[in-house]
């Protein structure tokens, strides 16, 4: 086999055999295949797509290209989560102790920033001392005797997909449906979660711009995880506005914060409590959603979740100073607030645009390589439904580069819509999927 035949096989719409794409991945990660054919291969791919069955085979592929861990030694039920990404996300953050607050545990993999899209690990790296990078020992350790990891994707943990997944966020290939699958669950396969709610966000500030390409993504997902024996349901949630205010790394772990402490704004606090109770319900934890709901509410009031997510990250190396005092997180030379340019009521922010500001801020990254700057980013102060007199706080920047501030303020001019009467906010949740989890 040649790679460039597999590349122009699916250049011209052709399915590619499994041992084709087997041969692929295989190649890609172990050095033969280099950058460029498997930048030409992930362009084919969005442009031609795959099958259900292609896009199971490269997930499968992707996933044993590493170790694959067997977490059923730790307990019959390991939960995981996973976002396709958004603006302003902080989703993990909360859920992860929330849940294993409620006694499941939850190992989880997670990756770093894709063009405007903000990563978990990325954010985890602005509490100082946070280790990101465990061994496989080190991961099971931390699972069983805290019942919560999160860790960054290990070189030997689905190695081909980390090499895709930095490739694709530089080559425009993000939004391809089967590269999406596969990236997301392979990682989740060869962590070895025996549950995994999917996260899927729809709108601006997503991959997935309308409810049938969510509701398709999902729908693939979950049929890659149960051919792999895995227990998987996803939400179908809105990001045609950020969720929560922060965007940017420290400033969405401060908010994180402020969530588990009781404060915190309400669409985060929602958001995180039915996908944490959607992750019990696909355990058997509890009955429906509404009885999951109503246990980890409690589980923040009475400082539970708290107390897990201080023992989460301080077993990791994180500084508990900073917790408890999270204005020691890194900080911004430059703060400035855009003011409103009329008066009126907020129609639409376009998400996209926020993500993309932060990006320019440094928040993000424009090439793979590119360091993260993790006290920089955006505050929203008003959200889609919100009056606003003229001159008033839409948000602040925080920024460390005058260069890079000027830029992110000229690009957000047109982050707004404007209605002289109040608009109907977009709802937060979409669709359950499978829908009798819910109830």
């Amino acid at each position: 086999m040649r790679a460039v035949d597999i590349i122009a096989k699916k250049r011209d719409g052709l399915e590619l055999s499994t041992a084709e794409i087997e041969f692929f991945v295989r190649g890609y990660a172990e050095g033969h295949i280099p950058d460029y054919q498997a930048a030409a291969w992930c362009m084919a791919v969005l442009l031609r797509g795959m099958s259900a069955r292609e896009t199971t085979d490269l997930t499968l592929a992707m996933a044993r290209s590493g170790k694959v861990l067997d977490l059923r030694a730790v307990a019959e039920w390991v939960l995981d989560k996973h976002s396709t990404g958004g603006v302003g996300d902080k989703t993990t953050l909360v859920v992860a102790p929330l849940v294993a607050s409620a006694g499941v545990p939850v190992g989880k993999m997670s990756g770093r920033g894709l063009g405007f899209s903000g990563g978990t690990i990325d954010k985890l790296e602005s509490i100082p001392g946070y280790r990101v990078a465990l061994s496989h020992a080190q991961f099971i350790r931390q699972l069983r005797e805290h019942g919560i990891v999160v860790a960054a994707q290990s070189a030997d943990l689905a190695p081909a997909d980390g090499k895709f997944y930095a490739l694709r966020d530089v080559t425009a290939t993000v939004e391809s449906i089967p590269l999406i699958a596969s990236s997301i669950m392979s990682k989740k396969i060869a962590a070895g979660a025996t549950g995994i709610v999917l996260d899927v966000k729809v709108g601006r500030g997503a991959f997935m711009k309308t409810l049938e390409m969510a509701r398709e993504l999902a729908q693939l997902m979950i049929a890659i995880g149960q051919a792999a024996g895995r227990r998987v349901a996803a939400v179908l949630a809105d990001m045609n506005q950020p969720l929560g205010q922060a965007v940017g790394n420290a400033l969405e772990v401060h908010e994180a914060i402020r969530v588990l402490r009781g404060e915190g704004p309400a669409d985060v606090r929602d958001h995180c409590l039915t996908v944490g109770a959607l992750m019990l319900a696909l355990a058997g934890h509890v009955a429906n959603l509404e009885a999951g709901r109503a246990l980890l509410a409690r589980q923040l009031e009475s400082g539970a979740a708290w107390h897990t997510f201080v023992t989460w990250i301080t077993a990791q190396g994180g500084a508990a100073t900073v917790l408890e005092h999270p204005e020691r997180l890194p900080q911004a030379a430059l703060i400035e607030p855009l003011p409103a340019p009329r008066a009126g009521y907020l129609a639409a922010i376009d998400a996209q645009v926020i993500g993309q500001a932060s990006v320019v801020l440094g928040a993000g990254r424009e090439k793979k390589d590119d360091p993260i700057d993790h006290a920089v980013g955006i505050v929203l102060h008003k959200k889609i439904g919100d009056a606003v007199e003229r001159g008033e706080a839409l948000l602040t920047l925080y920024a460390n580069h005058a260069d890079r501030l000027a830029a992110a303020r000229e690009l957000l001019r047109d982050a707004w819509q404007w209605s002289d009467s109040p608009p109907s906010p977009p709802p937060h949740l979409y669709e359950i999927i499978p829908a009798e989890l819910a109830t």
